[in-house]
């Protein structure tokens, strides 16, 4: 068997399980306490999290993976509500639970909420309108490749435990014709040899990092195995929901709806501490 071949056997396996990759709309919610004291043992840290808290003890320690300026960016994706909890997105999405993420805790103009006439990228009878809350990730890699679609295009046959790193940016989608245009903040080219976010938001507070795990409603039930350092931006950005439609219905990672969010993680045993 090819060492291609090998690769592709090993990701038809591996990838179903994978946030970034499936599992677009599913719900299923579970507490902290599903983990499980062998997830404590086997698991690293999980995400996401509260940024605002610094506490965590997991026993599992990694290196952080580098800054994204010499990692190749692999992925963009985004989920429906924030995922992770702080700053300006403090309100749960479900009155009194830290399940199903969070939104801008803000307000928006009459103008801004301005509702469409059909929400824009829908799946299973869901999609987006005017004032959902988005969680956008885009995805880094030391594996040299090119971006594309799902996780397994961060992934290399020449190197099979590559570092990964999450820039996360949350958004509120407005229609006043005075967001960020999507399309620009998701565009990428070669910048040093390596694939870059080239309009990576900077205006959206200092960025809060940590060591971690993939996301997605699929690791509610479970902990997920790959370890991720996130970099999550305390300052919600308004993004013009018109141009996030039309990235939904023609881009290079082949997304066409928001992806389900995972619970948020809260127990210390499950976390790292946030780094410095």
């Amino acid at each position: 068997m090819t060492n291609k071949l090998a690769l592709a056997t090993v990701l038809s396996i591996v990838l179903p399980n994978v946030a970034f990759a499936l599992d677009n709309h599913a719900h299923n919610h579970v507490k902290d306490s599903a983990l499980g004291k062998t997830s404590v043992t086997l698991y690293g840290p999980q995400s996401p999290r509260d940024i605002e808290s610094e506490l965590g003890h997991n026993p599992i320690v990694f290196s952080k993976a580098p800054q994204r300026s010499v990692l190749n960016l692999c992925n963009i994706h985004f989920h429906k509500n924030a995922e992770h909890r702080g700053g300006e997105f403090t309100t749960p999405a479900k009155a009194g639970s830290s399940q199903a993420g969070f939104l801008f805790s803000g307000q928006l103009s009459e103008y801004e909420r301005k509702p469409l006439e059909q929400a824009i990228c829908e799946a299973n009878n869901e999609g987006l309108n005017s004032g959902d809350t988005i969680e956008l990730h885009y995805v880094y890699t030391t594996a040299p490749v090119q971006p594309g679609a799902t996780l397994g295009a961060c992934l290399s046959e020449h190197i099979k435990n590559p570092q990964l790193r999450v820039e996360a940016q949350v958004m509120v989608l407005t229609n006043d014709g005075y967001g960020e245009n999507f399309n620009t903040l998701t565009e990428f080219a070669q910048v040093n040899g390596y694939y870059q976010a080239v309009n990576l938001p900077t205006k959206t507070g200092t960025p809060v990092e940590y060591t971690g795990s993939t996301t997605g409603p699929s690791y509610n039930q479970k902990s997920s195995p790959f370890k991720v350092t996130w970099s999550v931006r305390p300052k919600v950005l308004k993004a013009d929901i018109n141009s996030v439609g039309k990235w939904c219905s023609q881009n290079p990672f082949n997304e066409t709806a928001a992806h389900g969010v995972r619970d948020l993680v809260t127990a210390p045993e499950h976390l790292s501490p946030i780094l410095d």
